[in-house]
This record gives structure tokens, sequence and C-alpha cells, in this order.
């Protein structure tokens, strides 16, 4: 093989390497719009067998760092396109698993609670539909800093516009109501 040739097969190479770079990174952009899209795709199939391995962005990490890190070995050291692929694929296999520990530590956040009936007891609110002696009425409270409507009951008949204290919630649509007294 002549000098020409040997150079053009390692251009070819390198060229090959900077392309899986890029489509790595290209891959990881698009992550952010279709996450979950691999996975789903192989829904059932797998039966959780990589468990969160085949998801886009542990995809793209391995992909783009194999091809990062093969172009260095490659461009950088005389060892050839078999241990720059081996290098890449090490480092690749490093940045996947390190990508599949921030996703599971990112899902695996519950900071935020999600809010529940019992966190309606003492609120106050107004009602909106009048609630009758014997009946539902409705009214309108805050939950989380958002306004929302319930069925409520009352032991007195309370007219629309009254404020309200929330006694009980019976149930995640329904709650019991006093006339606030002033």
């Amino acid at each position: 093989m002549s000098s020409q040739d040997s150079d053009t097969a390692a251009g070819v190479l390198m060229g090959l390497f900077l392309s899986l770079g890029i489509g790595g990174l290209a891959l990881l952009a698009a992550s952010l719009v279709f996450d979950g899209f691999v996975e789903g795709a192989f829904d059932g199939v797998l039966d959780g067998l990589f468990d969160g391995w085949l998801s886009l962005p542990v995809v793209a990490g391995f992909v783009s760092m194999l091809g990062f890190t093969g172009a260095i070995v490659l461009g950088s050291t005389g060892l050839g396109p078999g241990a720059a692929a081996a290098a890449g694929a090490v480092a690749g296999a490093g940045t996947g698993w390190l990508a599949w520990r921030l996703s599971r530590a990112l899902l695996g956040d519950c900071s935020a609670f999600a809010p529940h009936q019992n966190d309606l007891l003492g609120s106050t609110g107004t009602v909106v539909t009048a609630i009758p002696a014997d009946g539902y009425g409705e009214v309108l409270l805050r939950l989380a800093g958002q306004a929302v409507k319930y069925a409520a009951r009352a032991d007195a008949p309370l007219a629309r516009g009254a404020e309200v204290w929330v006694t009980t919630a019976p149930s995640p649509t329904s709650v019991t109501v006093r006339a606030v007294e002033r």
C-alpha cells in the first residue's frame, strides 16, 4: 500500500470517527425532543432487560464519545483503527453509564409531592353554587396555588358567595364545609 493510499484510508477513518461523534451530538440534541422513543419502539420486546440503557441520551453519549475518542486516538497516536475503536468503545461505555446514572438520579428526585385531599382541611373558599341543607353545592378552593371547584355539603344551607371553611374531605372531589363566622 502506498503512502498516499495509507493517508487516504486514515482520512476516511478519521472522517468516520468524527461523523460518529457529530452524529452522537445530534442524537443528544434530538433526545431533548424525542426521549423515550427508542425505549417505546422496543416496548414489550425486551421486557425491561436493559432498563433505560436504550434511552436516547445513553445511546447518544456512547456514540459521540466512541467517535470523538476514536478520532483523538487515531490522530494523536500510531496505534491504528482497531485500538482507536477499542478506546472509543471503552470511553463510550463510560459516558453511556454516566448518562444512565444521571438520568436515574434526575428521575428519582421526589422532592415535590402531589397535593392530597387532606391538604384541603382548614382551608377557606367561596360558595359558587348554593349549598342546600340536604344536598350538594359547589365551592371554589385553592389547592397548591390552583383554584379548584369541589362538590360541597354543609350542615346548614349556604348562599352563593358565602365564605366557607373546609372541615372534612370525604372524597377527592367533595368536601364538607361550614360558614366562616365573623
